[in-house]
């Protein structure tokens, strides 16, 4: 639920994102009848039996695969270790750079696939390991082999890592108001406009961000220094979780509306580095 409700938060398709998710969807006859283009983001959600191919396209005449039609959208990954392990590290080359190559003997073909990965996945293979009210009877070694189906390299791909708690009755049945999507939307697209200015109008996100912008746009103060600094030595990150680490926390302080990136923001984004936690430390 949470997922399939991104692509309403996000901000809309430009008119040249529109286009480009319309020929993608054209070209593999999925326009709706009487449909001229896509307007909204796509969301995609393929089922853990999905092939490689499927995923990330190919096939005797090369065609695109879900990571594809997911261009400009989201991919949501249910049950993540379910997927074949090697279907998914066949992600870690689009993710890195937002686009597909498909290599066969009469051609080269590359598609386009800037997408915001969602996966979600138990935290064991009974599901009760972080529930406060049921036991889990599963064995550190069942844990780590469940876990184990992910590749660290994959999971260092991912910038946010977070636990989804059971949502209690009495929140389920309340009347207080949460945050509407639409103020959402607009949050996210006030931040967007400070990403387009500091990007001199380049359609370029925080996501996107090379090293070397890391290192122009992500300056930390003495406090932020120390704490990514002990961040960094007692989860044993790597260096691209570094980055990682910098780009949400100035995506943080985008939606703050903070031209400086402080301690408070820097902080959150360590924290949604919940498996490295887990895994690496």
């Amino acid at each position: 639920m949470l997922a399939r409700r991104l692509p309403t938060i996000l901000p809309m398709l430009d008119l040249e994102e529109s286009l480009e998710t319309t020929r993608i969807y054209s070209s593999v006859g999925l326009m709706g009848k009487g449909q001229a283009i896509i307007a909204t983001r796509p969301f995609r959600s393929p089922h853990h039996t999905t092939s490689e191919a499927g995923l990330v396209g190919g096939g005797t005449m090369p065609a695109p695969g879900e990571v594809s039609l997911a261009h400009h959208g989201v991919l949501f990954l249910d049950e993540l270790p379910e997927f074949n392990r090697h279907t998914l590290e066949v992600l870690r080359q689009p993710l890195e750079d937002g686009v597909v190559t498909i290599s066969r003997a009469q051609a080269t073909l590359t598609f386009p696939a800037q997408i915001m990965l969602v996966a979600a996945l138990n935290p064991c293979p009974c599901g009760y390991l972080t529930d406060p009210k049921r036991e889990c009877h599963c064995t550190p070694r069942q844990v780590q082999a469940y876990m184990g189906k992910i590749s660290g390299p994959l999971l260092d791909r991912i910038d946010i890592h977070l636990d989804v708690p059971a949502v209690p009755y009495r929140e389920l049945r309340g009347k207080v108001e949460g945050t509407s999507s639409a103020a959402m939307r607009d949050q996210a697209g006030a931040a967007r406009d400070l990403q387009a200015a500091r990007f001199a109008g380049r359609r370029l996100s925080n996501a996107r961000m090379t090293h070397r912008q890391v290192k122009k746009h992500c300056a930390l103060d003495d406090a932020g220094e120390m704490l990514l600094k002990q961040a960094m030595q007692e989860l044993g990150l790597s260096a691209r979780a570094y980055d990682e680490i910098l780009r949400v926390a100035r995506t943080i302080a985008d939606l703050d509306g903070s031209e400086n990136i402080s301690a408070t923001h820097l902080s959150e984004a360590v924290q949604y580095r919940r498996l490295d936690r887990n895994l690496f430390a």
